[in-house]
């Protein structure tokens, strides 16, 4: 089940970067016109395509916007252990998320000028929070935390309703316990628009985050330059660096685990052991049989899935580096000093007991993380994600004096006259 390909295999296969985000022409054209209907009528086309898609027959009743009582009564009926469980993960990731906050600051220079940037916090940031096959109140979390560190003024949730109307109580839950007001029973590209546009009942926001499916991977796409985005996500991966001290029982289950997120995730096990291989291999396959979400793990697998195995250490590292994995398990003897080794990655999990779904769900590393081989650029949703700058200049008589002759002589050289004559003025003003 878990296949084993050559080093040149792999690369035609999976060393393409955006190699999850392909652009499906027909989702593209139908998110076109759910995203322009949306922004002509509001919130009358987001109630006709969620009945459309999610099946809600009468979201004039229920109306788009979940009210506090609800949301109330969903914190107050959710188990004592998955209480605590966010909670856990809220503190875990304030704290983490603590440590990237940056201030505006300051230069000043000696001939009275200075120079900065001051940075602020976006107003409003809207999270989509996908339903579909599991409720997912840890994305919500993954988004709103970084999004409330930075200051943001207000978040906005979108989460796709069930047949009855309702969105997911966990996820009301934690809108809850993060005192989160505005949840929105929209889901797919009408969510996304409803977010972007603005509606009678659903305010536009500044930014977007949140994975989902094709629908919203699209729409996202076709929303930024009217609002920010996180990234465009594609499918989970994982890839596994192990040698012999690895334990193939625990490889093989982050393996499994990752599998479980969609019949499109990729797993991927690099080794130089032949006895790694055949271990984890033999340990996927056991697993798999008592695995809930059997069909999917096996999609994933025949799909997504390979094994490498090789004599040359330093090729695995330059063949995951390449790769660009979202989650990278180390799993060997030396873990640690191997951190050093990676160059693109969205997260990094080090030793035998760093198992993957803590980086998911409670040790406060966030989980929205670049796919597809965008690690070789993008970085993992933080405060930074909510933030703006805006760069500030204050020039002196003196600092002028410095500037003005250089600056003429660009514009000269880049045949922009009126720059030019913009700084001449003022030389001419002061003698």
């Amino acid at each position: 089940m878990l296949s084993r390909i050559s080093v040149d295999d792999f690369k035609n296969r999976f060393l393409r970067r955006g190699r999850g985000v392909a652009r499906e022409p027909s989702v593209e054209a139908r998110v076109r016109e759910i995203l322009e209907d949306v922004s002509k009528r509001g919130d009358e086309a987001v109630h006709h395509y969620t009945e459309m898609f999610d099946g809600v027959r009468d979201l004039e009743r229920h109306g788009l916007a979940v009210d506090e009582q609800q949301m109330r009564d969903a914190l107050r009926s959710t188990p004592r252990e998955l209480i605590e469980a966010m909670n856990l993960a809220v503190d875990n990731l304030r704290q983490f998320h603590r440590r990237e906050s940056a201030g505006s600051w300051w230069m000043c220079h000696e001939n009275g000028s200075f120079s900065g940037q001051r940075i602020l916090p976006l107003k409003r940031a809207g999270i989509y929070v996908p339903g579909g096959r599991a409720p997912y109140p840890s994305s919500l979390l993954m988004g709103a935390v970084p999004a409330q560190v930075a200051g943001v003024e207000q978040l906005v949730v979108c989460s796709p309703p069930g047949r009855d109307g309702e969105v997911s109580r966990p996820v009301l839950a934690a809108a809850r316990l993060l005192g989160i007001d505005r949840v929105y029973r929209a889901g797919g590209a009408q969510a996304i628009a409803a977010m972007a546009f603005g509606t009678g009942t659903v305010p536009q926001v500044d930014i977007i985050c949140g994975p989902g499916n094709s629908y919203v991977t699209a729409a996202k796409r076709m929303v930024y330059g009217t609002v920010a985005i996180d990234s465009l996500a594609g499918p989970s991966e994982l890839a596994v660096v192990a040698d012999e001290s690895a334990d193939c029982v625990t490889v093989a289950a982050d393996l499994v685990a990752q599998a479980e997120h969609d019949p499109e995730a990729g797993v991927f096990l690099f080794t130089t052991s032949e006895c790694v291989f055949e271990g984890v291999a033999a340990e996927v396959s056991r697993q798999v049989e008592s695995t809930g979400r059997q069909e999917i793990v096996r999609q994933a697998l025949t799909l997504g899935s390979a094994a490498v195995i090789v004599d040359d250490e330093e090729l695995i590292w330059r063949l995951v580096n390449k790769l660009a994995p979202e989650h990278l398990s180390i799993r060997t003897e030396d873990a640690a000093e191997k951190v050093g080794r990676v160059r693109s990655s969205g997260a990094v999990f080090v030793g035998d007991m760093s198992a993957v779904a803590f980086g998911d769900y409670t040790a406060g590393v966030n989980h929205v993380l670049p796919t597809s081989g965008t690690a070789h650029f993008a970085s993992p949703l933080g405060v930074e994600s909510f933030t703006k700058r805006i760069n500030v200049l204050s020039v002196s008589r003196e600092g002028f004096a410095a500037l003005a002759q250089p600056t003429e002589v660009f514009a000269e050289a880049e045949g922009l006259d009126a720059h030019g004559r913009s700084v001449s003025l003022r030389r001419q003003q002061e003698r």
